[in-house]
């Protein structure tokens, strides 16, 4: 496929573009509206199609939750293993495609490698996420920005308190899920770890609140996202912050997305799921 439609598909996705002028360029690109509508249903491509970790998994205690936020009671996706071990948690923040089966799916992930994991819904004030995927993105030009923050941060309280939790929380995301990590960061003293997948970097006076050790990753393509690294890390640096970055050359933005595979990248997803599980591991278990 022409990397122009790629992009385009991208911004649109991404939200810096609307609608209406994605569909206008999709045409001109493709060579006409009927041909863009085709190509489009092309590019959206089912979440469960990349389903890996089924739902009715025995190793696995689902459910869905509420806990108290800012806005009243966000709704979230609960994981653990099955048993009463005391766990590490793990936050796993949704794009701006809402919590979908995608992220469910992660979640599951996460919590197999030993976490209570738990995926918030940051669309829960407006009655979350919608189920007609063509619905969710304009729902996220309705949220309070710091309230939404809050009530991540509220996740770090409700997993640290947890009577099945060691009292160590961690938390990733995924594009505007690694946006907000940072922020969960940058506002909870309590968080232990994040884990941001090519999201928005705090502003630089921000950064010596952050307590947690930092891993992250970017995509070597990205280059809305990429053009805040330099700052970031002189901050980091400034500010003594324990951190690690990576950045996976020839991936694009969303590259972990195994549901849309015109952004998937095989191995740079694998290798940095590997080097998030080492790092929760060596970070949130000792």
């Amino acid at each position: 496929m022409h990397q122009k439609i790629v992009d385009l598909y991208k911004e649109n996705s991404d939200g810096s573009l609307d609608r209406r002028e994605f569909l206008k360029r999709l045409a001109v690109l493709s060579g006409g509206t009927v041909a863009a509508y085709t190509l489009l249903s092309q590019l959206e491509t089912k979440d469960a199609m990349a389903e890996v970790i089924p739902k009715d998994d025995p190793r696995l205690h689902t459910e869905t939750v509420l806990y108290p936020g800012q806005t009243g009671d966000v709704r979230a996706y609960w994981v653990r293993p099955k048993g009463k071990e005391e766990l590490p948690g793990v936050i796993v923040i949704h794009e701006n495609r809402g919590l979908n089966d995608h992220i469910k799916d992660l979640t599951r992930r996460m919590a197999l490698e030993g976490f209570l994991a738990v995926a918030p819904d940051a669309l829960s004030p407006l009655g979350g996420t919608p189920e007609n995927p063509n619905e969710v993105r304009s729902k996220f030009r309705e949220l309070d920005g710091q309230d939404t923050i809050k009530n991540f941060v509220a996740a770090v309280k409700y997993l640290k308190t947890h009577p099945l939790s060691t009292g160590k929380v961690g938390c990733t995301g995924f594009c505007w899920g690694g946006g907000i990590t940072n922020q969960v960061a940058v506002h909870s003293p309590d968080l232990s770890v994040a884990v941001p997948y090519y999201g928005s970097q705090p502003v630089v006076q921000d950064v010596p609140k952050i307590k947690a050790s930092l891993l992250l990753h970017y995509a070597g393509l990205d280059e809305r996202i990429n053009k805040g690294i330099p700052a970031f890390e002189e901050a980091l640096k400034l500010a003594k912050v324990d951190y690690k970055i990576y950045i996976y050359e020839g991936a694009q933005h969303a590259f972990n997305n195994d549901t849309n595979a015109y952004r998937y990248h095989k191995e740079a997803a694998e290798l940095a799921w590997k080097r998030t599980i080492t790092f929760f591991k060596e970070k949130l278990r000792t």
